[in-house]
């Protein structure tokens, strides 16, 4: 199965890191460029083992994935419950590792596509599409956590239980 995976250095702890990078809905739509709309579904309101979200692309493109791995503030996995019709399966995954002052974070994908007879030629063209995606959206997520006008809101809604 095809992979592609992105890193930044981010300078903030790890706790804040992973905060950060698992906010939903309209504070999700404030750094993450490849979204329109996300959302917790089945009546869930926090993230965790077994929650499902659903999330549209600025494309047009909607999945809902669900937690498969939860540990704040080191790592997360999620896996494609439903979604695009050229997946055959999708997951993604973070992990925060505290380096020096600051947090590595890494974003991963993993995923495969359909029709088998397409299979090869689509798996390299996702590949590089994927690609150029993760990384344009963990520059996106690294900008982000530089702006400390959006890091205070972040740890304003926590404190809040927002």
């Amino acid at each position: 199965m095809p992979q592609v995976r992105a890193e930044r250095f981010i300078r903030l702890d790890p706790k804040t890191t992973f905060a950060l990078s698992q906010t939903t809905g309209e504070f999700r739509l404030k750094w993450d460029p490849f979204i329109s709309a996300q959302s917790f579904v089945d009546g869930a309101t926090s993230a965790g083992k077994g929650v499902r979200t659903r999330t549209v692309s600025r494309m047009g493109l909607t999945m809902v994935t669900e937690y498969v791995s939860y540990t704040s503030p080191r790592n997360v996995g999620m896996t494609m419950v439903a979604g695009p019709w050229f997946f055959d399966n999708f997951g993604g995954g973070w992990r925060f590792t505290p380096e020096g002052d600051g947090t590595r974070a890494v974003w991963k994908y993993t995923f495969s596509c359909k029709p088998a007879w397409l299979r090869p030629l689509a798996e390299r063209m996702g590949a590089k599409v994927l690609g150029l995606e993760i990384e344009r959206r963990i520059d996106a997520f690294a900008k982000a956590c530089e702006d400390p006008a959006l890091v205070a809101e972040l740890h304003a809604a926590s404190r809040h239980g927002d």
